[in-house]
């Protein structure tokens, strides 16, 4: 350290305190940064790296920002996961005695972020912690530092529910005990892209205890007080907008694990990462950003109380039948601002006058809600509106202070109405007199000297100034004007009156400023004072929001109110997939029935492929979903029970990360499923077994056919390829077999896209291949390969039953013949029209037997050759 200059020594001990940050440094009009931190920066901001003498034998890499516009580049970085130290002078540079002293007034990171483009304000920002115990259970606490949200709960059952959790939430940040294992931080990382802190405090100062003091576990103590020490040590300053952490449980919400929630797209579509296409932006109608935030958080934890869902049931019931009423509300809602986040930037000390101005815009809106809730009549609409809290007192104190449309800077003045405070209105007063009398004292000096071009002006390093051009000097001729400044057309002077008045001026100018700022910052702490009753209303208005849009949803898309049952039953009349309906139009999609109860626990569904399957499986998922959020449902008709958990495999997607294949991923997926599903969730499997050999795959599917069945009993949908697996509805009582129509028109396969009973008699791959405009040529090899192998199978399904027949103990030409004649296919032309009417494919096959002479063949012989045509007939 010695080598160094005072000034990089005092950079090298701000900096040992946040390795894992890059150290903005102020010097002057810039944040500089040095070392590794300037070198780095300089790659990911793209900004000139230079360098300086630093006292050692080397010069020292640097790279700086304007301090101005740091907020920009604080955000690029910030964007890609890194932290940002902000070091300030925290002493006036004219009174320093030796190196200026500096320190960290606030670190930011990804999980802090207050404001900018980072935010969006439809989503939270949350940051979490986690803290593992020696019994494998997680304490898990997030917290939106821009609303003050806080929430905690004990996450049992391992890791990969805790994974879950954080992916539902979306945490930016986690915030970890020092010496969490390697395995654990690697998994915690591996698919969420976090950005990982430490803490080690867990003790928090008793004026922020009530924030834990209602959390009656101390697992959940710990968890919650890690994360507010975090925030308090990072952030250096007040949070009264934190609210006191909530406790909740996984298990009171239906589970949905990060596969499923990613195969529905609830919040985002699987190929663009976007909100465009999910179940998120079809029900998205909120008028307010906090409203939007609750939507997605509903969407993520739909409920599971029956009694909990029909009260939301009942007020978008309201809302739907009063039209008129709820535009009105949506009009006015439109004019409500982001209170959460308003609340927020109070507490931390960084709003504006124009966000006052928003806030005071909001809480005038109040009133009115309540009133156009209120005329609706209902006793569930009344009750959600009852506690809206208009502030009064505060809307007032906001109109009588606060100009209209005030400036950004709240250190430039211009912000509070004359007439608000008496003393600042004596400044203005002097201030505005003094510029009258400046104007009065230019007009008197133009007529006095003659020159009309002369001027009276003011600059922040001269003051006030008479100017006067250089080809009018001659004019003046009088002694009291005193040079001030020379310019290349003019000259400026000044006089003994105009020096005493810009005194004057100047004073009550800067006076006012000050006194302004002081008064404005009043205001702001008395805000501070309303932040709970500020977060209350934006809960309600939210709530309020949320409800209107399920109505605005519902009104639009002709959706029904779904009943609920306790007998497993699920009813869909006309049922649609409400994206995909939004995206093709009401008039194009097919809608489809969906009928399952304890006799029909499981659907089995073949069909061609691009036919509907996923489509039809998604849109029974995504339909229950949307009644367990309390919204009204895609179907004409809807009863259902309520699931506790829903489990898909949908689709084909690796995960390279953690070098799983996508046949892994499958298995993975089913895995989850299969261990954790209950009599209550409802399974989503899409073609099991692709991602191996046919044989296996076949096999494994029927085995967790089966074993669902057997073992678990949930109300599953299994698509499959598999044709002989629709055997399984003879031998397993509660499956029944379904397929998506298709017929063949003109030689061209056409999708009917509708749901019918019975299993589908082809693939139609080879055609599908011919719609996606495959060349002819390598449609017709196709064809000539996919006859050569069905020729080969039924070949080779002959012999294999000769191989079977002749290993099995030697028969009895009586008991074969005895065997043969039970057979129901063996019968005489005769015989068989006299029990009932043969169909065309009946006939067709009689005359084949007919051909083979099967009569005049060893009892053996006719038996491996009927077993054979058998098995042809099954498929």
């Amino acid at each position: 350290m010695t080598q160094y200059t005072p000034m990089i020594r005092q950079y090298l001990q701000v900096k040992a305190d946040y390795q894992d940050a890059f150290l903005f440094f102020r010097l002057g009009d810039f944040y500089e940064m040095f070392f590794d931190d300037a070198i780095k920066a300089s790659q990911e901001l793209e900004i000139t790296l230079t360098s300086r003498d630093g006292g050692g034998e080397e010069r020292i890499p640097m790279c700086g920002v304007p301090y101005h516009s740091a907020s920009n580049y604080i955000e690029q970085l910030i964007d890609k996961g890194y932290k940002v130290a902000i070091c300030e002078q925290t002493e006036d540079p004219k009174q320093a005695k030796g190196v200026v002293k500096r320190e960290v007034v606030q670190l930011i990171t990804p999980g802090t972020v207050m404001d900018g483009k980072g935010l969006n304000d439809k989503e939270n920002n949350y940051i979490a912690s986690v803290n593992p115990f020696q019994d494998e259970t997680f304490g898990l606490a997030y917290s939106d530092l821009t609303t003050g949200e806080s929430k905690v709960t004990l996450v049992t059952e391992g890791i990969q529910n805790l994974l879950n959790e954080l992916a539902t939430i979306g945490a930016k940040e986690v915030v970890l005990p020092p010496g969490v294992d390697e395995e654990t931080l690697r998994k915690i990382n591996e698919r969420n892209d976090l950005t990982l802190s430490y803490e080690n405090e867990t003790s928090l100062d008793p004026s922020f205890s009530h924030l834990v003091e209602s959390l009656d576990q101390e697992k959940l103590k710990v968890s919650a007080a890690r994360l507010f020490q975090y925030l308090f040590r990072t952030q250096k300053r007040s949070l009264d907008h934190l609210q006191e952490a909530e406790t909740y449980h996984i298990y009171q919400y239906m589970k949905m694990d990060y596969y499923s929630k990613r195969n529905l797209e609830l919040t985002e579509t699987i190929r663009s990462k976007g909100k465009k296409g999910s179940l998120l932006w079809l029900l998205d109608e909120t008028m307010t950003a906090m409203g939007a935030r609750l939507l997605k958080q509903w969407i993520d934890r739909p409920l599971i109380q029956v009694k909990e869902i029909q009260k939301r049931q009942t007020v978008v019931e309201v809302l739907l039948e009063r039209f008129f009423e709820r535009q009105d509300l949506r009009e006015r809602l439109k004019e409500v601002y982001d209170l959460e986040r308003l609340a927020g930037r109070v507490a931390f000390g960084n709003v504006n006058a124009r966000d006052l101005i928003q806030l005071k815009k909001s809480l005038q809106q109040v009133p009115v809600l309540k009133h156009l809730v209120q005329t609706m009549g209902n006793e569930a609409t009344d009750a959600l509106v009852s506690d809206l809290d208009p502030c009064e007192d505060l809307t007032d104190l906001l109109e009588q202070a606060l100009v209209e449309n005030p400036p950004l800077s709240i250190k430039e003045g211009s912000l509070l109405r004359d007439g608000y405070h008496e003393e600042l209105d004596q400044y203005r007063d002097a201030s505005k007199n003094g510029k009258s009398w400046i104007a009065e004292l230019e007009r008197k000096e133009r007529e006095r000297t003659g020159i009309r071009s002369l001027k009276v002006g003011f600059n922040r390093v001269f003051g006030y100034y008479i100017e006067v051009t250089k080809a009018n000097l001659h004019h003046l001729k009088e002694d009291r004007y005193e040079r001030k400044q020379t310019l290349t057309n003019a000259e400026r002077f000044i006089t003994p009156e105009l020096k005493e008045k810009e005194s004057i001026i100047l004073q009550a100018n800067e006076k006012s400023v000050e006194l302004e700022y002081e008064l404005f910052i009043g205001i702001r702490e008395t805000v501070k004072e309303y932040i709970p009753r500020l977060q209350k209303l934006a809960r309600l208005v939210s709530e309020l929001d949320v409800l209107q849009c399920f109505a605005t949803v519902s009104e639009k898309r002709h959706y029904t109110k779904p009943a609920f049952n306790d007998e497993r039953r699920i009813t869909l009349h006309d049922g649609r997939h409400p994206v995909v309906e939004k995206v093709m139009g009401a008039q194009e999609y097919v809608p489809n029935d969906c009928f399952m109860d304890a006799e029909r626990e499981m659907l089995l569904i073949t069909g061609p492929n691009m036919s509907g399957k996923s489509t039809y499986m998604r849109q029974i998922a995504l339909t229950s979903i949307l009644a367990q959020i309390g919204c009204y449902v895609p179907a004409s008709k809807a009863d259902l029970p309520v699931f506790d958990q829903v489990f898909t495999r949908i689709g084909a997607a690796d995960d390279l990360i953690s070098g799983q294949s996508t046949f892994m991923v499958e298995m993975l997926e089913a895995k989850n499923a299969i261990v954790n599903a209950t009599q209550q969730s409802l399974i989503l499997f899409d073609e099991i077994g692709r991602g191996t050999s046919t044989y296996d795959g076949m096999a494994l599917a029927q085995a967790i056919i089966e074993y669902i069945h057997e073992n678990i009993g949930a109300k599953t949908l299994f698509s499959t390829h598999y044709h002989e697996l629709t055997a399984l509805e003879e031998e397993l009582i509660k499956v029944k077999n379904v397929h998506v129509s298709a017929m063949e028109q003109n030689g061209k396969l056409v999708f009917l896209h509708k749901i019918k009973e019975g299993a589908a008699d082809k693939s139609y791959g080879i055609h599908v291949a011919e719609l996606a405009d495959l060349p002819q040529e390598l449609i017709r090899r196709a064809n000539e390969i996919l006859t050569h192998l069905e020729r080969e199978e039924n070949e080779s399904s002959v012999s294999r039953s000769k191989a079977e027949a002749a290993g099995t103990k030697e028969k009895t030409n009586d008991e074969l013949n005895e065997e043969l004649a039970q057979l129901s296919f063996f019968q005489t032309e005769e015989t068989a029209a006299k029990e009932s009417p043969l169909t065309s494919k009946e006939k067709k096959l009689l005359d084949e037997l007919k051909k083979l002479d099967i009569l005049e063949m060893t009892p053996l012989d006719a038996m491996n050759t009927l077993y054979g045509i058998q098995k042809k007939l099954k498929k």
